[in-house]
């Protein structure tokens, strides 16, 4: 039995949620976003709150109906507040900088390193911290994920883009010949 499934999700003021054929609508005051539905499960709109049921209780249902229900949050969650994840740029040279919808990066390469923004994306960056923010975590997530593989952190000096909350487990050099 799923436990999260059960719950029902709470819609919040200003949300308006239309399900459709094979999607569920959600537009709230940051964007509008759109889920899929599955099948094999009921989705019911009532009193302020949505709540899932499964319609057997096979493997794949049982699997669907805790995803499906997360989905969906996520997605009125982010049209309410929106998601957010922060980069740290570490190294000796290494900077970032906002230049409209593009990304700028000095990594030690030799070129710059451009990054476009996909739309719905926000970026902002205070020092050597990039915050990356949207209404869709699949896309927040996605984009922090690129951007940390152009320079991943490496263990011995800690140089690269890593997560604020990130920790980077540090390797000691060779120790010299004797």
């Amino acid at each position: 039995m799923s436990r999260i499934g059960k719950q029902p999700i709470s819609i919040p003021a200003g949300v308006e949620v239309k399900i459709g054929a094979s999607s569920i609508e959600i537009t709230g005051p940051k964007g509008r976003l759109s889920t899929p539905l599955c099948a094999c499960l009921n989705y019911e709109l009532q009193d302020g709150s949505v709540t899932i049921s499964r319609k057997d209780e096979e493997r794949f249902t049982c699997a669907q109906h805790g995803l499906r229900r997360t989905l969906l949050f996520n997605c009125i969650e982010g049209v309410t507040r929106g998601f957010s994840k922060t980069l740290e740029v570490i190294g000796v040279g290494y900077k970032v900088a906002v230049k409209g919808n593009t990304l700028e990066f000095a990594l030690g390469y030799s070129h710059p390193v451009l990054v476009e923004l996909p739309e719905g994306l926000g970026a902002r960056v205070e020092g050597q911290k990039l915050t990356l923010s949207g209404s869709d975590k699949q896309q927040v997530g996605e984009m922090a994920a690129r951007i940390r593989r152009l320079r991943e952190p490496e263990p011995y000096k800690g140089k690269g883009i890593k997560y604020e909350t990130e920790q980077i487990r540090r390797k000691v050099g060779k120790s010299g010949k004797k």
